[in-house]
């Protein structure tokens, strides 16, 4: 079980600023939770949903894959914020017993996603597919809200990068093991879902069960009414300018990534004319995820002895950039093995260290799920406006050059507007 924090007299635990380190075995608990999480997110969509949609719709299958992916990417925008504003206001009571209010959406999250998952394997129709995907996408959503916030609830600012870190690690590391898992160890479509499921129960559900979740009392939780619900998604930037600042600038990064990741397999096709472009495409993920966990933690806890954030993310806005422009000039197969290890050590520190840097200028202790949802639409978002950006670039603007200078350019301005948050060094 984690510490419990100290807290002044005048704030309930689950709203003071922690400052107990968390263990070694909450942050691997943690890091199990969001593996799970990611590789419930990333395994449909790189895999299984593919299988699947071409089973139905062989004759269009690009267009009907499109419309589920993009109805579920519109699902997560939505989800986030709205499951952890909810969160920020849930206060269960069972036995005479009082469960803390992020807890709950981890484990239900896990559990009805996980049924989700099995229902959306026994889909025969686009439509079918869509609605078991959307409701996937809304439990898994709602699980990323919870367990966000859970590094501002729990974690000490001079241990959040650290922390960050370790947490951003899944992303990269929960694609390459889902791919894994549903094409060496098990094989079906039916039972690539059943194993994603199991495997997101097995990750998620220790974290939410043997970890502590402090329970937020009545008096200070705000009023649950559906007109103040949504109206609280805006915040404002004039009244919090450095939470705004961290907004727009984390949708410009993540603009440059979706820019230069969607079409990775046609420009390893048509651009690069490499022989075996899955092959090659399969040695750049892991080229990048090796690049990602040899930087992750370590950028992370620099960025938390320094004391300083804001050159960290500059200097992997500026690595990022560096990636996409050797793609841009130099597309060959050495030089796209170069970038794909760039890349992955350049988003490494910014994941880690961004994530720290945003836990510091969240408005207010009671929204802090609510406010990291908000956050979170910067990440999905790009992947929803990457396609119409991409599409006429490519065919339209110059082709895969123009593409990458202009993945370049995006990484490098986001990264670098980073100099205008003023409370985090």
């Amino acid at each position: 079980m984690t510490t419990v924090n100290p807290t002044p007299a005048s704030l309930p635990a689950a709203l003071a600023e922690p400052t107990v380190p968390v263990r070694r075995s909450w942050i691997a608990l943690i890091f199990a939770a969001n593996l799970g999480v990611w590789m419930a997110f990333f395994t449909p969509i790189q895999v299984l949903l593919p299988q699947q949609v071409e089973r139905i719709a062989p004759a269009d299958k690009e267009a009907m894959l499109a419309v589920v992916t993009g109805i579920g990417a519109l699902a997560a925008v939505l989800a986030n914020p709205l499951a952890g504003a909810l969160s920020d206001r849930t206060s269960l009571r069972l036995a005479n017993r009082h469960f803390g209010r992020r807890h709950v959406w981890t484990a239900f999250g896990a559990v009805i996603g996980a049924l989700a998952l099995v229902l959306l394997a026994r889909q025969n129709t686009i439509a079918g597919v869509a609605v078991a995907w959307v409701a996937a996408q809304v439990c898994f959503n709602a699980m990323l809200a919870s367990l966000t916030a859970a590094i501002p609830d729990r974690v000490p600012v001079a241990q959040r990068g650290g922390v960050s870190g370790w947490v951003g690690i899944p992303q990269a590391l929960g694609l390459v093991l889902g791919a894994v898992l549903v094409t060496a160890v098990v094989t079906g479509n039916a039972a690539g879902y059943a194993a994603i499921a199991l495997a997101v129960l097995l990750l998620s559900l220790p974290f939410a069960l043997l970890t502590q979740d402090d329970h937020l009392p009545r008096e200070h939780r705000s009023p649950l009414r559906l007109r103040s619900l949504f109206s609280s998604m805006w915040i404002s930037p004039r009244r919090h300018p450095d939470f705004a600042w961290a907004w727009f600038t984390r949708f410009l990064v993540q603009t440059g990534n979706a820019l230069g990741t969607l079409y990775l397999l046609y420009f390893l096709t048509d651009g690069v004319r490499v022989a075996d472009p899955e092959g090659s495409l399969l040695i750049l993920i892991l080229l990048y995820t090796v690049g990602m966990m040899l930087t992750a933690v370590v950028a992370g806890r620099m960025s938390d002895r320094s004391g300083r954030r804001k050159v960290f993310v500059i200097a992997s806005g500026l690595i990022m950039a560096v990636a996409a422009t050797l793609l841009a000039v130099a597309p060959t197969w050495p030089m796209a093995i170069v970038a794909a290890l760039l890349l992955g050590a350049g988003y490494g520190v910014y994941l880690s260290v961004d994530a720290a840097l945003i836990t510091q200028v969240l408005p207010a202790a009671t929204d802090r799920a609510k406010d990291l949802g908000v956050i979170n639409i910067a990440n999905s978002a790009p992947q929803v406006l990457g396609p119409a950006l991409s599409a006429p670039i490519v065919v339209h603007l110059g082709g895969y050059p123009t593409l990458y200078a202009v993945t370049a350019a995006v990484t490098l301005l986001g990264s670098a507007l980073v100099v205008k948050i003023r409370s985090v060094p």
